[in-house]
């Protein structure tokens, strides 16, 4: 385990570098990272203005915490307004995407989960009390 993972507090830092374009947005896989277990995924995601997202649907739950920008995110077909500081939701199996009709950038972080991600959490998770027994933790992943 390194330093880094061994820190009580860990911060990843955005690169806009590293960012992708793909499913009509610029993203990033935030989460999960090395040493850090977790019951959910997440992704920083970016659109530019005049960028509509890829239209799709999934088994996980789903939520958007919009950082800055506005947006309009549509779920089976309803459209909903979104800006700084919101927080949208979306069902397992809702068909969803995001649009930016804005000047601005409109991003905000994705965050996805299902019930075999929270069981194989629980099976694996404790609370480690030693280096040790988060390095045994970490290889369990």
């Amino acid at each position: 385990m390194t330093d880094v993972e061994r820190a009580t507090v860990q911060i990843h830092r955005l690169e806009n570098e590293r960012v992708a374009r793909m499913y009509g947005l610029e993203l990033k896989m935030l989460h999960p990272w090395p040493g850090l277990v977790t019951p959910f995924q997440g992704a920083w995601c970016v659109l530019r203005p005049g960028d509509v997202s890829m239209a799709h649907a999934h088994h996980d739950h789903e939520i958007f915490i919009v950082m800055a920008g506005r947006g309009r995110v549509v779920g089976d077909g309803q459209e909903h307004e979104i800006s700084g500081g919101d927080i949208a939701f979306m069902r397992p199996g809702t068909t969803h995407h995001v649009l930016n009709h804005g000047d601005e950038d409109f991003s905000y972080y994705a965050i996805w989960w299902d019930r075999a991600m929270a069981g194989e959490f629980i099976a694996r998770d404790r609370t480690p009390d030693s280096d040790e027994d988060a390095v045994q933790a970490e290889e369990r992943v």
